[in-house]
């Protein structure tokens, strides 16, 4: 499969947005509808640029197939991407992983309850790992609701 920017992938890029970890600046470069998934992978694996890092620019509508790749393979190839990601990701996301993705979701939340949430909110910002963090997840569901919650939650306990 090959790929080709999209406008807003060259605007993220050029923004230096968060969304693009270095790995993926790196190799955002290289598509250029040319080369292969295979080829750029291979090109960029001394970064540890992997299948999934290409997957999540795909996701995010950072790339799109170039002229000529089919959409029905393209679709199929999302689809079992997709659905490998998330099945990987819940399977090898170590506490770590899970801990820095969590803690901005749970800062965030607890940055939102103002001078009643003050004590919470230093709790959240001096956990220093994984269990800490967990441990507040009941308080900051007590103080923010079960909904607002959710995305905290499923980051912590999955």
């Amino acid at each position: 499969m090959k790929y080709v920017k999209t406008e807003s992938g060259q605007q993220a890029f050029k923004a230096r947005s968060p969304l693009f970890s270095s790995r993926q600046r790196t190799a955002f470069i290289m598509f250029d509808g040319n080369k292969s998934v295979a080829q750029v992978v291979a090109a960029a694996a001394g970064l540890g640029l992997t299948q999934e890092d290409v997957d999540y620019m795909v996701g995010h509508g950072f790339l799109v197939p170039a002229a000529g790749e089919s959409v029905l393979a393209l679709a199929k190839a999302e689809q079992a991407a997709a659905q490998d990601v998330v099945a990987k990701s819940f399977q090898t996301h170590s506490a770590q992983d899970r801990y820095k993705e969590a803690k901005p979701l749970a800062t965030k939340l607890t940055a939102t309850l103002g001078l009643r949430g003050f004590r919470l909110n230093l709790a959240v910002e001096s956990a220093g790992g994984f269990d800490e963090l967990l441990a507040l997840l009941p308080k900051i569901k007590d103080a923010v609701g079960a909904a607002a919650c959710a995305e905290l939650e499923r980051t912590l306990t999955q």
